[in-house]
């Protein structure tokens, strides 16, 4: 036999991907590469917005590593034949413990922007949130989405859920009116942001005098030049406006505003619990409080009657040193006694820190950075590769801890640094 048969014989050519968008998805083994493609697309400014946090970042370095110091205590034998990730969030169920967190200016990754996430969750059928500061409107998404129809034992179902978050503006009138469109277009639910009574020093865009839209100068053209895809698709977009707020008497992004400018004008600091009950009247659905970091305050919403809260430190966006979201859920869990639902915001990376959290006492985790780093690698592909991604290591982790069922996802399955095995 020749050489060249010999490599016939074990050897097969790999067909070369014409798709640039695949071929990127095709490099992708997780979540950080989805990063890496992001950080090589993006202008350095889009891409820093992004990617950063407050002051030096150790929060948001912290977010992540806390998953590190969790270990598991793997059960075998326990026939995982057949896994079930499935749980029920708002009294509804979801195929997955996972909700996609708000995410504003969602156009400066990808010209579809919002409607891209919200076609994704639709199709992997957990909800998706819409953030106030979005770059597409309540409505567009809400008929972007509604129009993803997924089949149930050979029915068309259409039942995809959204939520609307919502910041706390001094205009009252322009709230309700927000709540008000969010209720006509049949969103779900309300998420109020609470940790942002003052923007935190966010010092990458300081340092690039990040604006939406970008300011112009000479650095723009020489990293427009270096990022072509990205400026090509900017330039031939319509302008990136603040959609839920266009005309009306704030800032829409129809000229060039600082960021920090923008929010210390609009934001009202004076939010306070006796405010929830505006909002309970206002809304009428259920209310998520987004931003809660200690027990007390955990206590506090549990008190009022929320119906759920999202341990979060905005990404690490805020205040440097807030606690991780990670390593809150469990104390927060034993103070609330189930009196309302825990979603874990802030850090996931993985399918296996989605059941961290749930074993240590949280109904869900919501992820930020992950889709966005997936829209800006490859668009609205990029969103659903990610999301079967998260459902991929969910399933794998639960199989290798010997968990069937989210039920079985325990304490019992974490180990802590230090504790026996």
């Amino acid at each position: 036999m020749s050489i060249l048969e010999t490599l016939r014989s074990v050897v097969e050519l790999r067909r070369f991907e014409l798709d640039p968008v695949e071929r990127r998805l095709a490099k992708s083994a997780n979540i950080d590469d989805l990063r890496r493609i992001a950080k090589r697309r993006l202008p350095a400014g889009v891409f820093d917005y992004i990617d950063g946090g407050a002051d030096d970042e150790r929060t948001l370095a912290g977010n992540t590593a806390a998953f590190a110091e969790i270990g598991f205590r793997p059960r075998v034998m326990r026939d995982t034949s057949e896994i079930d990730p499935s749980t029920t969030v708002l009294g509804r169920e979801i195929p997955l413990p996972l909700i996609l967190a708000p995410t504003g200016f969602a156009r400066i990754a990808d010209p579809q922007g919002e409607l891209a996430v919200a076609r994704a969750a639709a199709r992997a059928q957990v909800p998706y949130t819409l953030s106030t500061m979005g770059t597409r409107s309540i409505e567009e998404v809400a008929a972007a989405s509604d129009g993803i129809v997924r089949s149930t034992a050979g029915n068309a179902v259409v039942d995809n859920r959204r939520w609307f978050q919502v910041y706390v503006w001094r205009d009252k009138a322009l709230l309700r009116e927000l709540l008000e469109r969010a209720r006509r277009a049949r969103y779900e639910a309300i998420v109020i942001t609470v940790d942002t009574a003052m923007l935190g020093r966010r010092e990458r865009d300081v340092r690039r005098g990040f604006t939406l839209p970008p300011k112009i100068g000479l650095d723009t053209f020489i990293d427009g030049a270096l990022h072509p895809s990205w400026t090509w698709a900017f330039v031939n977009a319509e302008p990136i406006l603040f959609a839920n707020v266009v005309g009306k008497d704030t800032d829409d992004g129809t000229s060039g505003v600082s960021l920090a400018d923008h929010m210390h004008r609009q934001f009202d600091p004076s939010l306070s619990w006796d405010d929830i009950g505006w909002f309970r009247e206002a809304w009428g659905g259920p209310v998520v409080l987004k931003g809660i970091q200690t027990v007390a305050d955990a206590r506090l919403a549990a008190d009022i009657g929320v119906d759920a809260i999202a341990l979060s430190n905005h990404g690490g966006r805020q205040l440097e040193d807030a606690p991780a979201p990670i390593e809150l859920v469990a104390p927060v869990a034993d103070a609330v006694g189930g009196r309302l639902e825990i979603y874990c915001d802030g850090g996931v990376r993985r399918g296996s820190d989605i059941v961290k959290a749930v074993a240590l006492g949280a109904t869900a985790c919501m992820v930020g950075r992950a889709h966005f780093y997936a829209l800006a690698a490859a668009g609205e592909r990029g969103v659903d590769w990610m999301l079967e991604f998260m459902d991929a290591g969910v399933r794998q982790t639960m199989a290798l801890t010997g968990a069937r069922t989210l039920a079985d996802v325990t304490p019992e399955l974490i180990r802590r640094p230090n504790e026996p095995f």
